[in-house]
């Protein structure tokens, strides 16, 4: 079995008081400045391979229709940089997360490889979501021991993070924009034969960036709606999810409804969350492992280990939106000559159990974009300190828009199994929503029901 492969060599941060103060004005006023609005270096890297934030730099090709919502690859007549792969890899340990290791080590001989192509820094958001993060750098602050923000306005709550929690909050009400999408959900055995899990109709909006200038508050962060058409036994299930923005507290965190054909009724479902195994992908992962993580942070406590450069996936315009997933199902891996892989500064938060609680995973491991506190990559460990899970976000900016699309990837090292989950149809993304608020509500789901 594979074992943790080495320690990170950067700093560590950890919270253990109730409250954390804000920062000063002065380490504010760096935002917009040597660093983006925010909190990234605005800056490349010494050698290049990190090239200055410039979201003017942004590639709209010309046969893109706007408003179509069908993004076409803008780099596709990009060659990769180097490749990494099971021969070579040892040379690259240093720009790989532990996860990426592990999979080069065991999947490397059979064809595992990472397509290395030139970094983008393009990421943008509105200019209110600058302004409110300089606000939120010297007002917002996490307490009752990081479960809840106070203080803060939509957007970034914690430009310059100083612990884990501060860098997890980040990612959990990251900036997004309201989309829906058709998708189908895969997941690939030991035998290498692929499974259809799931296909779905998913919508979702964020009441929290609707009124930009207040406040969060007790206001959602996102409602989640999903449709289950596919396979039958699930076929006209129902998934409603209402995520907070900034209170994770008793009887404030996430709410969540099922409809049930076989019942005819619109249920409370609390086990929608932690290490729930998700039916979505057939069990093989737990419903806080959407998105690399969500929810609420309580069960762990959350070290800031720092920031480092390494490879991650990276403006993944094929793999989204112009390949059927399908044709990315491989027997053991996802099929690297469609996936694209840059270097990019990630902050890395580690989360260990905490005593007296209970979860699947021992430790976790997560990597955030700095340009957008979007998780793109993630490991779990089991009891014994096993590489369990590995997760990887393929994303891709909206070139049109603000704001990013994005699939995620999930590979089981102990029973060989992967999954791949979000990623639209082609043709079957929307940006936008048609539905009212009241689609997004309880009385929805029971009004919306196979009777």
């Amino acid at each position: 079995m594979l074992k943790k492969i080495a320690a990170l060599s950067c700093f560590t941060i950890s919270l253990t008081g109730t409250a954390l103060a804000a920062v000063s004005p002065e380490e504010a006023a760096r935002l917009g400045k040597d660093l983006t609005p925010m909190g990234a270096e605005r800056a490349g890297n010494a050698d290049g391979s990190i090239p200055e934030w410039n979201p003017a730099a942004t590639v709209i090709p010309a046969d893109f229709v706007p408003g179509s919502d069908n993004y076409i690859n803008p780099y596709r007549d990009e060659k990769p940089l180097y490749i990494v792969d099971g021969k070579n890899w040892q040379e690259y340990s240093d720009v790989l997360t532990e996860g990426t290791r592990g999979l080069l080590e065991k999947l490397g001989a059979d064809g595992f490889k990472l397509n290395v192509y030139p970094t983008k820094r393009t990421a943008e958001a509105p200019d209110w979501v600058y302004a409110n993060a300089m606000k939120n750098a010297t007002r917002a602050q996490l307490v009752a021991d990081g479960q809840k923000i106070e203080g803060n306005l939509p957007g970034v709550p914690f430009p310059l993070p100083q612990s884990g929690l501060e860098v997890l909050w980040n990612h959990m009400v990251r900036y997004a924009e309201p989309a829906s999408q058709k998708y189908d959900v895969y997941y690939v055995g030991s035998n290498g034969k692929p499974i259809l899990s799931t296909t779905a109709y998913s919508a979702s909006i964020f009441p929290a960036f609707e009124t930009p200038d207040e406040e969060v508050g007790d206001k959602p962060w996102a409602k989640l709606r999903i449709n289950y058409n596919a396979p039958a036994r699930r076929a006209g299930e129902i998934l409603l999810v209402h995520e907070p923005g900034a209170n994770y507290t008793s009887g404030k965190g996430r709410k969540a409804w099922q409809y049930l054909v076989g019942q005819r009724r619109v249920r409370l479902a609390p086990a929608v969350a932690f290490d729930t195994p998700n039916p979505a992908v057939a069990g093989t992962s737990t419903y806080d492992d959407a998105a690399i993580w969500n929810g609420s942070p309580e069960r762990y406590d959350w070290k800031l280990m720092g920031k480092k450069e390494l490879l991650v996936p990276a403006s993944n315009y094929e793999f989204l939106f112009e390949k059927q997933v399908e044709d990315l199902l491989g027997e053991r891996f996802l099929a690297p000559e469609f996936t694209r892989w840059e270097k990019h500064r990630m902050w890395i938060v580690e989360g260990t159990l905490k005593e007296g609680q209970r979860h699947l995973y021992k430790k976790r491991r997560i990597y955030f974009d700095e340009d957008t506190w979007t998780a793109v990559a993630g490991e779990t460990y089991d009891g014994r300190d096993n590489l369990w899970r590995v997760r990887f976000t393929y994303g891709a900016k909206l070139y049109d828009r603000k704001s990013a699309a994005g699939a995620s990837g999930s590979y089981d090292l102990l029973q060989d199994i992967y999954n791949l989950n979000g990623k639209p149809i082609p043709g079957e993304y929307s940006n936008g929503v048609t539905q009212g608020s009241k689609y997004f509500s309880p009385k929805g789901l029971a009004r919306s029901g196979v009777r």
